[in-house]
C-alpha cells in the first residue's frame, strides 16, 4: 500500500515537471539571470495569450526566450529588448502596455464601460421610481369619465 502511495505521489509530482518549459542557458552572472527571468515573466506568449513566455511550452515562446537570451548576451538593455518584441509582435506582447494614443482604450475602456453601466442603471431606477410615484397616477377628467362608465356597466351586469 505504501509503495502505491509513494508511486502516486512521485508520478503526480513528475507530471508537473514534465510540462514545464525548461531552458538550459548559461548566464554570465546572477544579475543577467534575474533580468532574463524578469523579461520572460513580463512578456506574453503570442500563441497562448494569457501565459507569459517563461511558463509557455509553445514553440514561439521558446523562440522568444532564445531571442531574449541572445539579446542579453549582446548587452542590450531591458527596454531595448522589450521595444524589439513590441515592434515585432505589437503591444499585445506586453502584459502592461505603455499608455499611448493606441492603448488608451485598453487602460480606460473598462472604467468607461463600468461608469456607463452605472449611469444606465441609475436612469432605469429613476424612471421606475418616477412611474411609481402617487402624483403620476392621477387621471385626467376624460379618463375619470371613462372609468366611471366602465364601473357603472360592471355594476349593472352583476
Amino acid at each position: 500500500m505504501r509503495r502505491w502511495l509513494a508511486a502516486a505521489v512521485l508520478g503526480t509530482s513528475l507530471a508537473g515537471v514534465a510540462n514545464a518549459a525548461i531552458d538550459t542557458y548559461q548566464f554570465r552572472d546572477d544579475a543577467e539571470r534575474e533580468r532574463y527571468q524578469q523579461l520572460t515573466k513580463e512578456l506574453r506568449c503570442p500563441k497562448c495569450q494569457n501565459q507569459d513566455i517563461a511558463d509557455s511550452n509553445a514553440p514561439i515562446a521558446a523562440d522568444l526566450r532564445r531571442e531574449i537570451f541572445r539579446m542579453l548576451g549582446e548587452g542590450k538593455s531591458n527596454q531595448q529588448i522589450v521595444d524589439f518584441m513590441v515592434d515585432r509582435y505589437g503591444d499585445f506582447v506586453r502584459y502592461k502596455p505603455a499608455l499611448s494614443g493606441r492603448t488608451w482604450l485598453l487602460w480606460f475602456g473598462p472604467g468607461i464601460l463600468l461608469a456607463g453601466g452605472f449611469v444606465a442603471l441609475a436612469v432605469i431606477v429613476r424612471r421606475r421610481r418616477g412611474m411609481a410615484l402617487p402624483g403620476n397616477n392621477e387621471l385626467s377628467a376624460e379618463e375619470r369619465e371613462r372609468l366611471a362608465k366602465l364601473l357603472e356597466k360592471e355594476q349593472t351586469h352583476d
